[in-house]
């Protein structure tokens, strides 16, 4: 059964903007999109590289890896280029009374 844990209120992470999450032994980078929120695993598939350090595109919802520009989809987890080909785990976010909240197992 998923935990729930709670990220922020959403006023803190506006349009644009992303954030780390850490929990257990997991590393999440949560995403606004133009108002819609995403959550992946934060690592690129590649080589391991930190996501949430990548440029957002916050309009084509896809993070870039800092390392080696591979183009992760923030709804999928799916790479958009290469050189990573392996998709990232997503989280499904709740907002729940204004406040992010992601489902994890």
């Amino acid at each position: 059964m998923p935990e729930t844990i709670t990220v922020c209120p959403l006023a803190e992470l506006p349009p644009g903007s992303m954030r780390l999450v850490e929990f257990d032994d997991l590393e999440i980078g949560v995403f606004n999109c133009a108002g819609t929120i995403y959550a992946i695993e934060d690592r690129c598939s590649h080589d391991d590289g930190p996501l949430v350090e990548g440029f957002l595109d916050a309009d084509g919802c896809t993070i870039e890896c800092p390392r080696h520009g591979s183009l992760f989809d923030l709804k999928t987890g799916k790479p958009l280029t290469l050189p990573a080909y392996v998709p990232v785990d997503t989280y499904p976010v709740v907002i729940d009374d204004n406040v992010i909240k992601l489902e994890v197992d």
